[in-house]
């Protein structure tokens, strides 16, 4: 359904990330799963789903995807912001989001059929020591996205000209503006009112803002919020701590311990479902959001080896 036609069939409409912010949706625990990634230069306008609709001939677009999901990869495609002229060639970047692998190469081919003969095994492209800085811009899924991502994206590109790509869906539409940081998956949510150049530096320093943080994509949505509660009480904001340890669920509670230096981290979450909302812009019928409350955090010193 469509935006105009959702705002036809709700009298009381707003878009998706106004009421979001209004109830106070949170955050953390709210990443959408990429491990692994297949990104894919499509300039020019995209429809809905932008690899079926738009300059990338429909039949490849469809087959790619196939490809790719069929693997446990993730494809995206991706854009300059600003005008774009004809297509010459498709670029394309395989990501590692895997801790303790990240990683991204770089590769280019002549025409849209060599996109499916590309190796997806990390055999081929070139390594690239450069984040890439993703931000989703994709108009036609939801308005929030372009509304409030192409103010991000903007910001963005004037810093991080190399770094900086419009991109499609990424998941957390009412968190708009979105966007994730490669090669380690990091989402963040309400970037438009953040610092988001802020946010890239601190990346680059091997940091997170845990303020607009939404957690790491190649981990589980229970322990990305039991790492938020866990850094916000260690107030340590290092990327690369805090990896899982054993993560249980019963009654409704997940008891996650999490790597910590000379200490274990017990957290203890209570997993339970939002108050219906209206997800999207185009939402029509409200759903449940599933969502983590703390109900505590041990530090226990970690056992002699």
């Amino acid at each position: 359904m469509t935006d105009l036609s959702a705002r036809q069939v709700l009298p009381d409409w707003r878009p998706c990330s106004d009421r979001s912010r209004e109830r106070g949706d949170p955050l953390p625990g709210t990443g959408s799963r990429g491990t692994e990634w297949f990104l894919v230069e499509i300039s020019g306008s995209w429809g809905q789903h932008a690899f079926l609709e738009s300059t990338l001939p429909t039949d490849v677009g469809r087959a790619l995807v196939k490809r790719v999901e069929s693997l446990g990869m993730r494809p995206l495609a991706i854009r300059r912001t600003g005008k774009r002229g004809p297509q010459d060639g498709y670029r394309w970047a395989l990501v590692d989001s895997r801790p303790g692998s990240e990683g991204v190469k770089w590769g280019w081919v002549e025409t849209a059929e060599e996109l499916l003969d590309v190796p997806l095994d990390g055999s081929v492209g070139v390594v690239s020591h450069r984040p890439i800085v993703a931000v989703c811009a994709h108009a036609r899924h939801d308005q929030c996205c372009a509304v409030r991502g192409r103010q991000v994206v903007k910001t963005l590109a004037e810093a991080f000209p190399d770094e900086t790509w419009e991109c499609s869906h990424l998941g957390g539409d009412r968190f708009a503006g979105t966007l994730v940081l490669l090669p380690h998956g990091l989402y963040y949510g309400r970037a438009d009112g953040a610092d988001a150049v802020g946010l890239v530096n601190r990346y680059l320093e091997g940091r997170v803002d845990e303020r607009f943080f939404r957690g790491r994509s190649s981990l589980p949505n229970a322990v990305q919020a039991a790492q938020h509660h866990a850094r916000a009480t260690l107030d340590d904001e290092r990327i690369d701590i805090l990896g899982p340890r054993t993560a249980q669920f019963a009654d409704g509670v997940w008891r996650i311990e999490l790597e910590y230096p000379a200490a274990t981290i017990k957290v203890m979450l209570a997993e339970t479902l939002s108050e219906p909302l209206l997800s999207t812009c185009s939402a029509t019928r409200p759903g449940r959001s599933r969502e983590y409350r703390l109900l505590s955090v041990e530090i226990a010193d970690a056992p002699s080896p």
